[in-house]
């Protein structure tokens, strides 16, 4: 059952639409991280290298549609589970979640102004080249460049521990909270 529609029937699972934009945004932020932490292994300039982080540029310009849907979807249409009580656990929680979508936004925004600073172009998927900027700022490229690295890993962190709570709520606690979240083919 994907949205209960009964105003006396409070719903138990996040609707389809929630569940999927939940984990492609966790796929794409996987992905990304990923390519950025191989690129740093090949040399500077180099034709993988550069592939590598077009195809990086590539996925965050998906990753902001996204994000952007998602974010739309859940303040308008997405299902609501009320919060079973307002112990530490679930302050934690929306805490986490609140801290995830604001990093999320802060990284797209840093990945933007990275890229303008930077004044390369980059091909979007393999396509066509996109440029941002034709002015070169290395000291923008710079600074912006620590605190996109900073953030990412910031994400991938907190990311860790929300999917850490997640597995904690599903066998030691043996509750429903990671239930609530996955695709409904894969709930018992």
């Amino acid at each position: 059952m994907d949205a209960i529609s009964t105003t006396s029937l409070k719903p138990t699972r996040y609707d389809s639409t929630t569940v999927g934009l939940h984990w492609l945004t966790a796929a794409l932020i996987i992905v990304m991280f990923t390519l950025a932490e191989i690129w740093d292994f090949l040399p500077h300039g180099s034709a993988a290298k550069k592939a590598l982080q077009s195809l990086h540029i590539s996925l965050g310009i998906i990753l902001t549609l996204v994000l952007v849907v998602r974010l739309t979807w859940r303040f308008t249409r997405g299902t609501k589970i009320p919060v079973a009580s307002k112990n530490i656990q679930e302050v934690a929680a929306v805490a986490m979640q609140h801290a995830l979508y604001l990093l999320l936004v802060v990284q797209i925004v840093l990945g933007y102004v990275f890229r303008w600073a930077q004044a390369e172009s980059f091909m979007f998927f393999g396509l066509f080249p996109v440029q941002f900027a034709t002015l070169k700022d290395k000291a923008l490229d710079h600074t912006v460049g620590n605190f996109h690295d900073i953030i990412g890993w910031t994400i991938i962190v907190l990311a860790g521990l929300h999917a850490a709570a997640a597995l904690m709520h599903h066998y030691v606690l043996k509750d429903d909270v990671l239930s609530r979240m996955l695709p409904e083919k894969l709930q018992k």
